[in-house]
């Protein structure tokens, strides 16, 4: 997910996602059941971390659902020397792109979350790559900050690759929450700050879409966001 401000490059990354017949388009949504165990609404603000592929379409997703108070990308799963995007992105830094969602669990469950990311945020059976974007900085995983997190989404995993709604195996890890570190400004709010840009068109918007046609009850127009959004 390179960031250009030269044209060159910038219609090079249209060529190219054009000449490949779309293969770097977001991958399809899947239709999958809920968990069939989902954690106990509290009455507290509730966090989730979750890391699948650029973190600029899971931002995007989390962002218009109801009941998410903030998400903010970063980096999860490396030490705090590291957390820049250009060290990040050598791949050796054991940092992934990461979203933190800090959630109403009252208006969206953690089950509800893990739902719309296996369906439409991400493909989890996709090792160390997302769409176009290869490395272990795009790795499915989930940084769960309870223990409750931890039993709902092994045992979602679980569920869902006994009932073989995935051609393929999931590879998300679940592992305790790491520090997160926020990405640096650039990065925040990208997928509505910059609604034209090759990578966001062919790979994000659709998610979007995605997420309003298979979760319709859970989306909102308006998403919530990290800073105000500049034309």
């Amino acid at each position: 997910m390179p960031i250009s401000s030269n044209l060159t490059s910038l219609l090079v990354t249209v060529v190219v996602s054009l000449g490949a017949g779309m293969a770097c388009a977001a991958e399809e949504a899947v239709v999958i059941p809920p968990p069939t165990i989902d954690e106990t609404a509290g009455s507290a603000t509730e966090t989730a971390i979750f890391a699948g592929g650029c973190f600029w379409g899971v931002q995007g997703v989390f962002q218009h659902v109801k009941g998410v108070e903030s998400a903010v990308s970063g980096y999860a799963g490396g030490e705090a020397k590291t957390a820049q995007y250009e060290t990040v992105s050598t791949g050796s830094t054991g940092h992934a792109e990461a979203v933190e969602v800090r959630f109403d669990p009252k208006k969206v469950s953690y089950g509800r979350l893990l739902q719309i990311f296996f369906s439409v945020a991400h493909n989890p059976t996709q090792l160390n790559f997302q769409g176009p974007d290869r490395g272990t900085q795009y790795r499915s995983a989930l940084f769960v900050t309870a223990p409750e997190q931890r039993e709902v989404a092994e045992r979602y995993i679980d569920q869902l690759d006994k009932a073989h709604v995935f051609p393929q195996p999931i590879v998300t890890k679940v592992s305790e929450a790491a520090d997160f570190y926020p990405a640096e400004a650039y990065h925040q709010d990208f997928l509505t700050r910059n609604p034209t840009y090759p990578y966001i068109v062919y790979n994000d918007l659709p998610k979007i879409e995605n997420l309003k046609s298979l979760f319709p009850t859970d989306y909102r127009s308006q998403p919530v966001l990290v800073g105000k959004t500049k034309g």
